[in-house]
């Protein structure tokens, strides 16, 4: 056995069925080894999106996706996917070749020094050097990916060490890192005391972030907000964590959130972060949330407790496990004037839009599309203009919302959505873009036809870069700086070169027809609505 078929048989232990990928010489003797297992494998046309793609997969499943790509070009192309899963907490499991090992450090031909590289987007990396070291390595490298606060790992293969013979091939049962040992479980004083203040409490609120959702945790927090008549607000990660049209649900939070939302944050004695950041996008002015409150913080990273905000009650633990914990605890409390007045809010503080009746409107357009998807339907939100419709107006039943909110990486959502629909194919996707964000990742037509990946396509097209244009308005003035989008290619051209049926919306007059038929078969499709260039989100 070679360390190629190692590093296959190690996957297989994994329960990996797919691994999402560009070859070059330098991991040629993987995607060698690999066409004798059941993995399948898919050609993505750009080492970016391998990642992204991996990274819906393990969106989707809670496992960590994969994705392997060559040596040097094919390295350096893949890092803006790891920096992006690393941002917003997606495990995933990137290899890639690397050169002889008696090479490394001269500078050959496709040799960069990835594992350096990524050193600062990766939660570990390793460089193999010996092939029995395959074995451990990889499932060393699983569990740090999805253990504790869950991120990217990477392992580079020299191409001598995939060629080497392996001396006896065991994938370890167990995993016992002295220096990695995540905390799961809440303390239980820190339980008592966040119960404690809850009881005490006239105006209290949760805010969830993307953690709830990374830990599956999102039964036991609406499960707990439902039993307590606690409200919730949500980050822009945390979108999902309860249906859209929720009673105790009050949107958004943050700088293009719901104002409602912001208002009930900031007007709580008691605010429970749970599996966020305190990052910019969510709380631009972080002593806001600890004036005049109690704050507690939980999350599975110590490292983020106290680093925006001190917080009154610090609670290191994965969501799941201490919101099971919470319902333990055998208390009663009533915060109904508390909820009369966030409803108030809700009425009358809602965002309002004067649309241009010449074009489709992105808001109503969003909100009929979500409406008449599957009750299960996984939606995937690009960067841009487009991601803030979507998160304000998007309405999420049981399905899922998936966006990248920590890094905001444009050209997510067409190869992330082809990980979710390779991981459940039975599941309606449906990714929105910008014709900005979508040109960044458009090759990607060619994988969604050679592999028959049905995904549906909606780009918002406005002729330009919309929220550099709208930042430009507002700051200098209507002095815009290369932000114009001439020269973008005709979609229902480019959707006949890839034969994939077409739609084009220009009003809101025939738009819930139109969404019908998109939605109608199971089958691959582009929907271009023309949006307003001077919209604004």
């Amino acid at each position: 056995m070679t360390g190629a078929d190692a590093i296959i048989k190690c996957l297989e232990a994994e329960g990996v069925t797919t691994v999402f990928g560009y070859p070059g010489v330098a991991i040629c003797p993987f995607y060698n080894s690999i066409l004798e297992s059941e993995i399948r494998t898919i050609l993505i046309r750009t080492e970016q999106n391998a990642a992204h793609a991996a990274s819906g997969v393990s969106r989707i499943t809670g496992r960590p996706g994969v994705c392997a790509v060559t040596s040097g070009p094919g390295a350096t192309n893949v890092i803006t996917g790891i920096a992006t899963a690393f941002a917003d907490s997606i495990p995933l499991i990137c290899i890639t070749g690397q050169v002889n090992s008696e090479l490394l450090g001269s500078d050959v031909f496709q040799e960069a020094d990835i594992t350096g590289a990524v050193e600062s987007f990766v939660k570990y990396s390793y460089l193999v050097r010996n092939v029995n070291d395959i074995p451990r390595i990889f499932k060393e490298a699983f569990h740090i990916a999805n253990t504790g606060r869950r991120g990217p790992v990477l392992i580079d293969v020299p191409i001598d060490i995939q060629n080497a013979v392996i001396s006896r091939f065991k994938y370890p049962e167990e995993v016992s890192l002295r220096t990695y040992k995540p905390t799961v479980k809440g303390h239980v004083v820190q339980i008592k005391k966040v119960i404690a203040e809850l009881k005490k409490a006239r105006r209290p609120i949760i805010c969830a972030g993307g953690g709830v959702l990374l830990s599956d945790a999102q039964n036991e927090l609406r499960k707990f907000a439902e039993d307590h008549g606690v409200p919730v607000v949500s980050t822009m990660m945390g979108i999902g964590v309860m249906p859209t049209d929720h009673p105790l649900y009050y949107g958004m939070v943050g700088n293009n959130g719901q104002p409602y939302a912001n208002r009930a944050m900031n007007e709580s004695d008691l605010l429970i972060m749970v599996g966020a950041r305190v990052a910019d996008r969510a709380v631009n002015q972080p002593d806001m949330i600890t004036r005049n409150k109690v704050l507690v913080h939980i999350d599975v990273d110590p490292a983020e407790i106290g680093k925006n905000a001190g917080p009154t009650i610090p609670l290191v633990g994965d969501a799941k496990h201490v919101f099971l914990d919470f319902e333990k605890e055998e208390f009663s409390c009533s915060f109904e004037e508390w909820i009369a007045v966030l409803n108030e809010y809700r009425n009358t503080l809602a965002k309002t839009r004067n649309p241009n009746s010449a074009y489709v409107d992105p808001a109503a357009f969003i909100e009929k599309l979500t409406t008449r998807m599957a009750e299960d339907a996984v939606y995937v939100a690009d960067v841009g203009q487009n991601q803030i419709w979507s998160c304000t107006y998007a309405k999420v039943r049981k399905g899922k919302f998936l966006t990248t909110g920590g890094m905001g990486t444009m050209g997510y959502s067409i190869p992330a959505a082809v990980g979710v629909k390779v991981a459940d194919p039975q599941r309606q996707v449906v990714a929105v873009c910008g014709d900005g964000s979508f040109q960044m990742s458009m090759m990607e037509l060619a994988t969604m036809c050679q592999h028959d990946i049905p995904v549906k396509i909606v780009v918002l097209k406005n002729n330009c870069l919309g929220m550099v244009r709208q930042y430009q308005h507002f700051t200098y003035m209507d002095h815009y700086s290369v932000i114009d989008l001439s020269g973008s290619p005709d979609l229902e051209k480019l959707s006949a070169a890839y034969n994939i049926p077409f739609l084009r919306l220009k009003d809101m007059d025939k738009c819930e027809e139109t969404i019908d038929i998109f939605l109608k078969e199971d089958k691959s499709m582009i929907l271009e609505c023309i949006i307003d260039p001077m919209d604004l989100v």
